[in-house]
């Protein structure tokens, strides 16, 4: 499992936010601490360390100002799996919908596949070699129908002796299951009269194998098409939902039955180059160990897993007010749902039990309407750290737009790049493009960053389209250029409610 660092401090986490995140150093500080918490449990005695629940958090902000984009980078800074629910999508028990348990199943799904890519990364080299020799085999058996026909006969045989173990108990003799008997092996006094026309015939075979496989390997050959058996997905048997919401019914019956049931395949027409990366991914899928893939992403998840719950303030209030909850299906009985979950449970899924007592739990939502207090009580007890994130301001815009690793504007340049359109944002651009943003903002909703995607969206819709009619082109963006495409739309109230 990866550890978080001993040497990333609060301090330097704050600092890794920053590359990414204008702004709003207490929500950086107070997810710092969490994050570097959980290095420090890890230290404690074993007695103690399970007593050491973590410091869930709420977040109180509006739209488009970094809640989800600091909890998703801190994820990404811990290597920690993470996933982002909406509070809005679950219903109470007993009603039709999204049970609040599908938001650790929805964990463990995102920590095996994390830990699945780690383990293929691990075996990538030998999955290769192997998917070298599964292409050299299909362009030059070593020997014609031999090979395959024994492979098939065993793997009927073993099929059908499976078979009868499992059978034979429930049906007694009536149960019988014809079995491919596989060609006898030959005697050593019949291999040592083998003719030499055999013995040259698998020599220049393995001149032809071996030179073939330099090419594959090379590359050289990467162009040519073959024909290949391809293993189809797992098939999955669903069974209706269980008592109590658990709605993740599938059964994996190829794990289940360990593998015994024939894999299906089917007959593609590929290149060479197709064929490796197929064969790669099959070949690395038979050498990690699924089962040591579930036990670690079980741990990873229960340990470091992260799940952000957004939009919580939109369950908050009707039932503590004593007003209405209209067409919701009971706010207050969400709460109550997703309250064990938060406070440490079992959740049953199809990987296993899964214990949430230390995962943490992120919480965040605008509170227009709602207040934190309008959450029902034990919840409230359950998010005791609070922060509340700032608006932004014209000045952070400016800073949005340059200073993050994944800037507008970068992104922008390097997109027009690929047509040969060279664009420069000139400061006052810059400054133009702020001002205007925390203007419509401050006239319309107000959706913070997110205002300044739909403002270059359609500041470059020209250039975006004549790109590849514009190769060589250099163009400057400065005030000037940004006044005369956005002007008129802002200064029309109505026009820049649907446009900007």
């Amino acid at each position: 499992m990866p550890e978080i660092s001993e040497e990333l401090t609060p301090r330097q986490i704050v600092e890794e936010l920053d590359k990414y995140i204008v702004g709003q150093k207490n929500a950086k500080r107070a997810v710092a601490v969490a994050l570097r918490n959980r290095y420090r449990r890890r230290l404690l005695p074993d007695d103690l360390r399970e007593e050491v629940i973590p410091k869930n958090i709420l977040m109180i902000g509006p739209t488009g100002v970094g809640k989800t984009e600091i909890a998703r980078r801190l994820a990404s800074l811990a290597h920690a799996p993470f996933v982002k629910v909406e509070a809005t999508k679950f219903t109470e028990v007993g009603y039709v919908g999204r049970d609040v348990d599908s938001m650790v199943r929805d964990l463990i799904q995102a920590a095996i596949r994390m830990v699945e890519k780690e383990k293929i990364e691990e075996v990538k080299e030998e999955a290769a070699k192997r998917a070298i020799d599964r292409i050299v085999d299909i362009l030059q058996p070593l020997k014609t129908g031999d090979k395959e026909r024994k492979r098939d006969a065993s793997e009927q045989s073993d099929f059908s002796a499976t078979i009868r173990q499992m059978m034979g108990p429930l049906f007694g003799d009536s149960t019988r299951v014809e079995q491919v008997k596989p060609e006898p092996t030959p005697t050593p006094e019949a291999a040592e009269t083998a003719s030499e026309e055999e013995r040259k015939d698998n020599a220049r075979r393995e001149r032809i194998r071996s030179r073939l496989r330099d090419q594959v390997v090379a590359g050289v050959k990467d162009a040519d098409k073959i024909d290949i058996s391809v293993e189809e997905s797992q098939s999955m048997m669903f069974m209706p939902s269980m008592p109590g919401g658990q709605e993740d019914g599938g059964m994996d019956m190829q794990n289940m039955l360990g593998g015994m049931l024939p894999r299906r395949t089917r007959q593609r027409h590929v290149t060479i180059a197709e064929a490796k990366k197929i064969f790669e991914q099959e070949e690395a899928e038979h050498l990690i160990d699924r089962d040591s893939v579930t036990r670690e992403a079980i741990s990873r998840a229960e340990q470091n897993g992260i799940i952000f719950i957004d939009e919580i303030d939109k369950i908050a209030g009707a039932g503590r007010s004593g007003g209405s909850g209209g067409p919701d299906v009971s706010r207050e009985g969400v709460q109550r749902d997703i309250l064990p979950i938060i406070e440490g449970t079992t959740v049953n899924t199809k990987s296993g039990p899964v214990k949430t007592d230390h995962i943490l739990f992120i919480a965040a939502g605008a509170f227009h309407v709602s207040r934190p207090s309008d959450l029902i009580p034990e919840l409230q007890g359950r998010l005791p750290i609070r922060v509340e994130l700032e608006n932004l301001t014209e000045a952070d815009f400016r800073r949005i737009l340059t200073e993050p690793r994944n800037a507008l504007t970068r992104q922008y340049v390097s997109l027009l790049e690929t047509e040969g359109v060279s664009i420069v944002f000139e400061d006052d651009a810059i400054g133009e493009l702020a001002r205007i943003a925390a203007e419509v903002n401050r006239k319309s909703e107000n959706i913070g960053a997110r205002r300044l995607h739909t403002i270059l969206e359609r500041l470059l819709e020209e250039v975006s389209f004549e790109a590849p009619e514009m190769n060589g082109v250099h163009i400057t963006i400065n005030a000037g250029f940004v006044k005369s495409k956005l002007d008129g739309i802002v200064q029309d109230e109505d026009l820049s409610r649907y446009i900007l």
